[in-house]
């Protein structure tokens, strides 16, 4: 595989974004969002519509559900993006581990450039240091479009966006693109407690199991989810150079080995030195979720106006779900899994092996090691 160019990023590339706006010349802003109104006004005439959980509808756009406040956004991504083949970009459904991967993928990128005493991450939120091209590099309450020409390469980017709206700048280019996947049990429960969180009072309007059932049927946010997972997958599997597909379940029981495929696939390895030096231990310590959640930045910042930092950190446990999903739910999700999933050759642990092991000596069975791996599944 083809190395990037020696790893000389600017450390934020938000902030470059709105340097580089300030001097760019566009229509008055006032104007600008006029139109753009209008403009997004007039698609979503033409497009499926459903309720959207954190406030903005969703609308149907090119085969999935997108919130309403950012399909502006979108179709300008679309539009005007130039994928270099220098590019990485860090793609997931929500709540799959998003803020996880930029902060690894980031300080993978990043490592020879900052020591633990002055990184980014200790006073930025890691969707600032690798920006999500749909919400906030193309937004349309930026004056104008973005100037990325001179940012330094890789450039880091992210989307949350399924792989079948991808420009064809970034489909086309040899720009990669780094997948987490998650299990669709925990990936669910997150999801329910992130809009909770955002929204407390929805515990009033819907159920867990009326949530569940929009999660089922795709009506939510980027989602079908299983299209989602298996775009990217496929992908993964017909072009490996172009797409790395990672299980956050993986990341989890074994995050050195999957460090080091990270790192390859951008195009950084770690060197044999670093590995000695434990290097990567502490990248994965610096990107703990328990480190994370304890910075003043995601205690008290905010990510957006209306988003605080800290709903992005919550348990990040592999197995959660068993404490919030009632037999009858998880034969559902179940049930859907096989459905879309079978033939693809694409599995995912609902439990950790730790875990797993505990319940296995809480009730006393011995198992074969052919047993234990379909408790895992």
């Amino acid at each position: 595989m083809e190395d990037l160019p020696p790893t000389n990023p600017t450390p934020n590339v938000a902030d470059k974004i709105e340097e580089n706006s300030q001097n760019v010349k566009e229509k008055p802003k006032q104007t600008l969002q006029k139109t753009n109104q209008e403009a997004r006004e007039k698609l979503e005439l033409t497009l499926p519509k459903e309720r959207g959980f954190l406030g903005p509808a969703l609308f149907f756009y090119q085969g999935f559900w997108c919130p309403s406040r950012i399909l502006h956004n979108v179709v300008t991504f679309q539009q005007h993006f130039e994928g270099r083949d220098t590019d990485v970009i860090l793609a997931t459904k929500p709540k799959s581990g998003t803020t996880w991967l930029k902060s690894l993928v980031y300080s993978i990128l990043n490592r020879t450039r900052f020591t633990e005493m002055d990184h980014p991450l200790l006073t930025k939120n890691p969707h600032e240091l690798a920006p999500f091209l749909e919400f906030n590099v193309y937004s349309e309450k930026n004056e104008g479009l973005p100037d990325l020409s001179n940012i330094s390469p890789p450039r880091l980017f992210s989307t949350h966006l399924p792989y079948g709206p991808l420009p064809e700048s970034i489909q086309g280019s040899k720009c990669r693109i780094v997948y987490m996947g998650r299990n669709p049990y925990d990936t669910f429960v997150s999801a329910w407690k992130f809009v909770t969180g955002h929204n407390p009072e929805l515990h009033l309007e819907v159920t867990i199991e009326d949530f569940l059932g929009h999660f089922l049927r795709g009506a939510e946010a980027f989602g079908p989810h299983w299209e989602h997972v298996l775009g990217y997958w496929k992908e993964s599997l017909g072009r490996p150079n172009k797409v790395l597909f990672i299980k956050y379940e993986d990341m989890k029981e074994n995050g050195t080995r999957e460090m080091k495929r990270l790192a390859e696939f951008v195009g950084c390895g770690f060197s044999q030195e670093e590995d000695r030096d434990g290097v990567i231990d502490r990248i994965l310590k610096l990107c703990s979720l328990s480190n994370l959640k304890e910075l003043e930045v995601n205690k008290t910042g905010k990510y957006m106006p209306s988003v605080k930092n800290k709903l992005f950190f919550r348990k990040g446990e592999v197995g959660d779900w068993v404490n919030h999903l009632n037999p009858s739910m998880v034969e559902r999700i179940d049930q859907m899994m096989k459905e879309k999933f079978e033939g693809s050759g694409l599995e995912f642990k609902r439990n950790s092996s730790k875990l797993m092991m505990l319940e296995l000596k809480d009730v006393g069975h011995v198992l074969t090691n052919e047993m234990l791996v379909i408790c895992l599944w």
